[in-house]
């Protein structure tokens, strides 16, 4: 039986420390993790030997600073993690294991108007096929990121009220796929694991503080603040699509007028364009023909830059992130959008915050959102599980990246 502060359990304690520091980076040198958590090289050598024999870390040749040295990564057959995104038109899963190598991804359209039940019908099958397809058995799971367009309450797990989704408000999505797959879910918003995907991979990577606007049927920020995700007490922090730019504006679908939303949203934008481009026209396509010198396109994604530069400005007067990563469609306009962003941060932010402020499209394209749930199923998994099964306490959300 081990007691606070004796041997047995100071060493647990230290092979914790070093799983945990190898699952959240990835892979590391044995300097590496000795920097990263304290140990003394002799015992992390040690440790790291002991985790070898137990099959839990692999070990490989490499180099660090010309220098011969050893790299060391969870063992890819110790588990997977499943990462689920679902959107206003479709649905993406991931498979990865504890390396932090995707085994298998795919994605496929989803009909708006289906019900949550149809919805998770489909993820199952989807997970269970491309579990299937790696080989990997199917206990190896060790827990699910997903992703929803809409608000978590943090306490209740409830999904707020959606229009993106129809029928799926109040609905608990990480109860649901938890009774069918029955392994530990964890749920976010769509937003969130955006920026977690591009913080710990992306465009955000190496910065402590920043906001991961997402426009496509609706606007979201995921927001970063010393490198944790900000949700806030009830799970609502970044609905910067609801600030308020003009009082007598479009009436938008949370009730007020003139939201960031009304200007900048997918379902707004496209019918300025469609008695001149047809009613086929998707956000996608406004992108392509603005960057092939359509005037029209280019000038509406000008003014929607505009507009969410406006959303930026105010983000940087309250919080002051250094850098801001746009997703979704949109980013795939370049400086068509980017430089009317930076226009509007430049008239409306405080200076100060303006000239600290660096805006970037997303690097990850689709896929932010889907890698983002998959580093948070990994970055909620106990490290004990990976030594012995059983579960401890869960991390803070900061997570590796994935290949």
């Amino acid at each position: 039986m081990e007691t606070p502060g004796s041997q047995s359990s100071l060493h647990r304690a230290n092979l914790e420390r070093v799983v945990r520091a190898v699952r959240l980076a990835g892979s590391l040198t044995q300097a590496e993790i000795a920097r990263t958590t304290g140990l003394s090289a002799a015992t992390v050598s040690n440790i790291v030997r002991e985790l070898k024999d137990g099959g839990t870390v692999e070990v490989t040749p490499t180099s660090a600073g010309g220098r011969r040295a050893r790299s060391v990564s969870l063992s890819g057959d110790a588990g997977i993690v499943v990462g689920v995104d679902f959107g206003h038109t479709h649905l993406r899963v991931a498979i990865g294991n504890l390396a932090h190598q995707v085994l298998a991804e795919e994605s496929e359209p989803l009909d708006v108007d289906a019900s949550s039940t149809q919805g998770f019908d489909r993820a199952e099958e989807l997970i269970d096929r491309l579990i299937a397809a790696t080989g990997v058995d199917r206990d190896k799971v060790a827990g699910v990121g997903l992703g929803v367009p809409g608000p978590i309450d943090v306490e209740s797990g409830t999904l707020g009220s959606t229009s993106i989704l129809p029928g799926w408000g109040g609905t608990r999505p990480a109860e649901e796929l938890r009774e069918r797959l029955g392994v530990p879910v964890h749920v976010d918003n769509d937003a969130n694991l955006g920026a977690l995907g591009e913080l710990v991979w992306g465009s955000g990577k190496g910065v402590r503080d920043l906001a991961y606007i997402k426009v496509a049927s609706g606007v979201g920020a995921g927001l970063v603040i010393n490198g944790q995700i900000y949700r806030g007490p009830g799970g609502t922090a970044g609905e910067i699509g609801h600030i308020t730019l003009d009082e007598g504006g479009p009436v938008c679908r949370c009730g007020n007028r003139g939201c960031l939303e009304t200007f900048t949203a997918a379902r707004y934008v496209l019918p300025l364009l469609q008695p001149s481009h047809g009613s086929a026209l998707t956000m996608e396509g406004v992108v392509r023909l603005a960057r092939d010198g359509d005037p029209g396109c280019r000038r509406v994604i000008a003014d929607v830059g505009r507009h969410i530069g406006s959303g930026v400005a105010n983000l940087c007067n309250l919080l002051n992130p250094s850098r801001v990563v746009l997703g979704g469609d949109l980013a795939e306009a370049g400086e068509l959008v980017l430089a009317p962003i930076r226009e509007s941060v430049g008239r409306y932010a405080i200076p100060s915050a303006g000239r600290q402020l660096s805006v970037l499209p997303g690097a990850l394209g689709g896929r932010a959102e889907v890698l983002g749930a998959l580093a948070l199923a990994l970055s909620e998994m106990g490290d004990s599980t990976l030594l012995d099964g059983s579960a401890t306490a869960s991390l803070p959300v900061v997570a590796p990246a994935f290949t």
